[in-house]
């Protein structure tokens, strides 16, 4: 498949730590399969604690995006719960616990959040971006 052909794929997955794991390993296998192994390692690194904070911090169940359009690669997570992500710090002001979107704010080259409601659904879906380049 053509690398600047756009594309998108959805995990849905339960409420459950090893979610993590298998969101990073599918979006290795994503971005191997679509010639983007320059991306995967900072792209599971990301996917891993966007997926981790939904999972950890809400009870519901979650969902890995990935997209790619026009040279950018969108990695994001959704959940049920539509509290509002917690601002990230600096990386050397923080503990262990608390440093996800700090990581997340570092790594990626843009960042965010949006408040989500469908057919009575609400909930986030938190995101970040990597330029191809």
């Amino acid at each position: 498949m053509p690398e600047n052909e756009p594309w998108e794929y959805t995990l849905y997955i339960p409420n459950d730590v090893r979610a993590v794991t298998v969101a990073r390993r599918t979006l290795r296998l994503v971005l191997t399969m679509h010639g983007l192994i320059r991306l995967v390692d900072t792209a599971e690194l990301l996917a891993a604690e966007l997926v981790s904070n939904a999972v950890r911090h809400t009870k519901g169940p979650a969902a890995l995006r990935v997209r790619w359009a026009g040279g950018v690669l969108r990695v994001g997570a959704w959940d049920a719960d539509p509290e509002l992500p917690e601002p990230p710090g600096e990386l050397g002001e923080l503990g262990e616990a608390g440093r996800g979107l700090a990581l997340v704010k570092a790594c990626a080259d843009v960042w965010g959040w949006q408040p989500l409601a469908r057919c009575g659904s609400r909930g986030k879906f938190v995101w970040c971006e990597l330029a191809a380049a």
